[in-house]
């Protein structure tokens, strides 16, 4: 019976602990280091695309930028990413030999600009469907006073907070001055 004991013992030693049907143990990669430096993370812009650079180590590791490959020189990459109007993630992942790779999400918001629209002479109610339509929102001040009361009709606008034809953000607040009387 000495003799059996010795061969498991034995055998457990050759295998290594915890028997023949365990995956070998293997050390942990060291991941590829990645650095997006522009664009800034949650960066908002009014073009159609947007430059992505970045840095990597070990200098020569494959960067792919949204699943197309970067232009690569040494440890510094640069890639060009059509936006989409509204909400984007860029996606930028790096690889090297003998590393585990690294992954970075950037997210970039393309705002498109709104023209506000000329509101002259409009009612509120007319202005505010036309400014909801294009994106904008309407404050409204009164001013009108005593009098304005006194005559017919109902008010319209006399001055408008950026003019019209200016370029803003869609959301943006357009001061509508109202009155009977202009």
């Amino acid at each position: 019976m000495r003799t059996r004991l010795v061969l498991v013992t034995a055998c457990l030693v050759v295998a290594g602990c915890g028997g023949g049907d365990d995956p070998p143990v293997q050390r942990a990669l060291a991941p590829v280091v990645l650095e997006v430096t522009e664009p800034n993370d949650e960066a908002v812009v009014r073009t159609e695309s947007v430059r992505v650079a970045g840095t990597v180590s070990p200098a020569g590791a494959a960067v792919r930028v949204n699943g197309r490959a970067a232009e690569s020189e040494g440890s510094e990459f640069t890639a060009e990413v059509p936006l989409d109007p509204g909400a984007n993630v860029v996606d930028v992942i790096a690889s090297a030999r003998g590393r585990a790779p690294a992954l970075l999400a950037v997210r970039v918001t393309r705002e498109l600009p709104v023209e506000v629209p000329d509101l002259g002479g409009l009612t509120v109610e007319d202005a505010e469907s036309r400014l909801a339509d294009a994106g904008l929102r309407a404050e409204v001040e009164d001013d009108g006073g005593f009098f304005d009361e006194l005559l017919p009709g109902d008010p319209v606008v006399c001055e408008q907070d950026p003019e019209a034809g200016s370029q803003v953000r869609r959301g943006k607040v357009v001061l509508l001055t109202i009155a009977k009387q202009c």
